[in-house]
């Protein structure tokens, strides 16, 4: 065991684990976007409107990042616990689903008027709906650190029982 002076080494082991935390975060986010973007760009190519577009992106990124984000970023196994991960991870990365919904939105219809062609307005829709995801990231990663996952989260281990 290495002997501690003055709290250096654990507070340097504990902002390590946090930007490593954060890195993996990120990389399960980008993850996330790339598949709500290959979804989100086959809605609009097809003729959906961006609200449509970006309900099914959000929803396609939000359970492939549930999945990664739990196990790899926060290392929690088993089951997840319904009241305790589930409800609060979908309140949490609902919120910033709706913000990215709202935005791409909001988007469209600003762009809608221009008269544009389609590959354009496809493309600034798009541009939207990532820059919306780039915006609460941050405030998704505290959230989830805080209350769901992380530390401030309930220390509860999942369940690994099938009942």
């Amino acid at each position: 065991m290495t002997t501690v002076t003055n709290g250096v080494r654990p507070r340097t082991a504990e902002k390590t684990r946090g930007w490593a935390r954060l890195a993996r975060a990120a990389t399960t986010s980008v993850a996330a976007t790339v598949l709500s973007q290959v979804v989100l760009l086959a809605v609009l190519a097809a003729g959906g409107v961006p609200a449509l577009a970006s309900t099914l992106a959000w929803a396609a990124g939000a359970v492939l990042n549930f999945l990664v984000t739990r196990r790899w970023v926060w290392g929690r196994t088993g089951r997840p616990r319904v009241r305790r991960e589930l409800l609060p991870y979908l309140a949490v990365i609902g919120l910033g689903g709706l913000a990215s919904i709202g935005l791409t939105t909001l988007a469209g219809s600003l762009l809608t008027p221009l008269g544009l062609p389609h590959f354009w307005w496809v493309v600034l829709v798009d541009g939207a709906y990532v820059a919306s995801y780039a915006l609460v990231f941050a405030v998704k990663f505290t959230l989830l650190d805080r209350f769901v996952f992380g530390r401030g989260a309930a220390r509860t281990p999942a369940t690994t029982s099938r009942s």
